[in-house]
């Protein structure tokens, strides 16, 4: 077959599936689950600071991200950038780690999701529900990119929507306009005023709080990679990418200032928030408040959504991030092979059979196996997020020293090299500050200061041996390419 005629990937992605995805990219569990245990470990001001600092980091990143995406939309994305602006052995490793963050976070979500069934239906087999939403995910992906773009377009709109509904009626219950007879006053600043608020227990409860709400963020880096089938990305990368910082500042910081306001740091039931009790979602427990019925049920659904999103959206990504680096000969190259739609099918089974086995691995030794998976890949997302603030800065200082007028680029990422500087340095801030938080505990235990570390290792493995059997080196400025 000649190249003319072989299968590629699809430039369908439009510019409102670029927007919508850059919007609900990060809008899942992290806020309406884990924003409850922020404010209530932290305090209102804890919890403010420590998203905005998170939210401005990101920012920073994605515009950085931004600059890449819209002059070379490639989707090996940052594996690709570090391959060309930094180091091969990088880009090879940065790929497969990020492939393998998505996998293990697809079986992640799988538990997520059949857990959250349970509320409804308590006794049913939580295997015949995995299959099921793996299924769906499947589909979703075999079809088309298009048909990726718009399932993730209505998941977005869901969870925008419903953020929206949530910041209506909690300003409306703050100034006494909605709720029942407690809330029929101007409720003021009361809660951030009560026992040491605004900030509770100090230093390491702030630090932690800063730890989660820097995975709350993961998935913003999506738009990265769908970039590389955006039928204009010139126009949808910038345009997505510009509503990052009211994306962040409206769903997050304002969304967490709602709660702070209704509900006190110290109420217990803050602290209960996760997939195993959707009643104690500070959403719901706001919307019980407005009097609206029926709250538990609907915030249920809302979050069965978000994590079938992330899972459709982690299928999505790790398939083309495959693709990309079987294409580069970085794996075996049967994964190379597109399907008529342009679709990565072999990446694409490979990547659900490893998700599955992954889901299946939490039933067996009362989840020992999968525990260990998902806390090996928890620190991906980071590592992945340092290789964006890295290949930007050696991206830009390249582009310059080859003669290259910054005027020419499609769109500029604002304030480098500040930019991409501060978000390295916060960014590992983060990752070598995961241990911190375990030495506020009572009885601080070894195996809780390593476990967030289980995929640095590896990364420094796949990365290390691929240096030296290959013997690359850091690619000299004026040797980068820009074709």
């Amino acid at each position: 077959m000649s190249q003319e005629n072989q299968p590629q990937l699809q430039r369908n992605l439009k510019t409102r599936h670029l927007t919508m995805i850059a919007l609900g990219g990060s809008i899942g569990t992290g806020l309406f689950l884990a924003s409850g245990g922020a404010i209530a470990q932290a305090g209102p001001g804890g919890a403010l600071l420590a998203y905005a600092a998170v939210g401005i980091m990101v920012y920073f990143l994605m515009t950085s991200l931004g600059e890449l995406a819209t002059y070379m939309p490639e989707s090996g994305s940052f594996s690709t950038y570090a391959t060309r602006f930094v180091d091969p052995a990088l880009g090879f490793a940065l790929g497969w780690n990020f492939w393998f963050n998505w996998a293990i976070t697809i079986a992640s979500e799988l538990v997520a999701a059949t857990l959250i069934i349970k509320y409804w239906y308590p006794d049913s087999n939580s295997f015949i529900w995995s299959v099921l939403f793996l299924g769906i995910i499947f589909f979703l992906n075999y079809l088309s990119v298009k048909g990726y773009g718009e399932s993730e377009y209505w998941f977005a709109l869901i969870k925008i929507t419903t953020v929206i509904i949530f910041l209506v009626i909690g300003v409306m219950m703050i100034f006494g306009i909605l709720g029942g007879s407690e809330h029929t006053d101007f409720i003021g600043f009361d809660n951030f005023t009560i026992g040491d608020a605004p900030f509770h227990s100090g230093f390491f409860a702030l630090l932690g709080v800063f730890m989660a709400a820097g995975y709350s963020f993961q998935g913003t880096e999506l738009i990265g990679v769908a970039a590389g089938e955006s039928d204009n990305p010139r126009e949808s990368v910038p345009k997505a990418i510009r509503q990052i910082f009211w994306r962040i500042l409206l769903f997050y910081i304002f969304a967490i200032f709602v709660i702070a306001m209704l509900i006190p740091y110290t109420d217990p039931n803050l602290l209960k928030g996760d997939v195993t009790d959707i009643s104690v979602s500070p959403f719901t427990l706001v919307f019980e408040k407005a009097g609206i019925a029926f709250a538990a049920s609907v915030m249920n659904a809302v979050i069965l959504s978000s994590v079938l999103s992330a899972g459709n959206s982690g299928m999505y990504a790790s398939t083309r991030i495959l693709w990309v680096l079987a294409k580069e000969g970085k794996a075996p190259r049967f994964l190379a092979k597109l399907s008529k739609r342009g679709v990565p099918i072999n990446a694409l089974i490979l990547t659900s059979a490893i998700g599955m086995l992954a889901f299946l691995a939490s039933f067996f030794g009362d989840g020992v196996v999968y525990f260990w998976l998902l806390n090996a890949s928890g620190m991906c997302g980071f590592i992945a997020w340092l290789g964006i603030a890295i290949s930007h800065y050696r991206f830009r200082k390249a582009y310059v020293k080859q003669g290259h007028k910054i005027e020419e680029l499609p769109y500029r990422a604002r304030w480098f090299p500040f930019g991409p500087i501060f978000a390295f340095v916060l960014c590992l801030i983060v990752v070598l500050g995961q241990w911190l938080p375990e030495l506020n505990a009572e009885a601080p235990q070894l195996a809780n200061f390593l476990m967030p570390y289980l995929g640095v290792p590896i990364f420094l493995a796949v990365w290390l041996g691929y240096k030296i059997k290959h013997r690359t080196k850091v690619i000299p400025l004026d040797e980068c390419k820009f074709d």
